[in-house]
């Protein structure tokens, strides 16, 4: 399992709002093969005994839904497919300022997950931790590529780490 560590970004990163929770937002079409990993990854951190000031959402696509909960966060960590040229299953670890935005609107709601942050703070993200995983597949379907389906267990335990 390889693992991208941005060692720009610090072990712990908060936002500036103060003490309160911890947003984990598992994200991704489950239709679509790979990118339903973070989906996958919220699932099963969902039956996990968590921090009282963590909360796991199944985000999937539906960013609108949870501007509200990023609102009151004062932490949020991020779970997606990442294509970042790596081999399928690499594990990456960086800030949603650092990732590419797209320049047009595709997902079911029209918004990506950096217009959301930016509508619920005000401004864009700069503080907001990324897992992402190197999908193998993003076609039709509903099954992880067994190198992203092995990943999970590894992203779990570095969210972890950074509670």
């Amino acid at each position: 399992m390889s693992f991208v560590l941005d060692k720009s970004i610090p072990t712990q990163t908060t936002n500036n709002s103060g003490p309160g929770k911890t947003l984990i937002l598992g994200i991704g079409n489950l239709v679509l093969s790979d990118d339903g990993v973070g989906v996958h990854v919220a699932q099963a951190m969902a039956g996990m005994k968590l921090p009282d000031q963590v909360e796991v959402l199944d985000v999937g696509a539906a960013f609108l839904d949870i501007i509200t909960e990023v609102k009151k966060a004062s932490r949020s960590i991020v779970v997606d497919a990442m294509q970042a040229g790596g081999t399928p299953g690499t594990i990456y670890r960086t800030m949603l300022n650092h990732c590419v935005s797209p320049t047009h609107l595709d997902t079911m709601h029209g918004l990506d997950i950096s217009r959301m942050f930016a509508m619920a703070n005000g401004r864009e993200p700069e503080d907001v931790l990324v897992f992402g995983v190197e999908p193998a597949k993003l076609s039709w379907g509903m099954d992880l590529s067994p190198k992203v389906a092995k990943a999970i267990p590894f992203v779990i335990e570095q969210i972890l780490s950074e509670l």
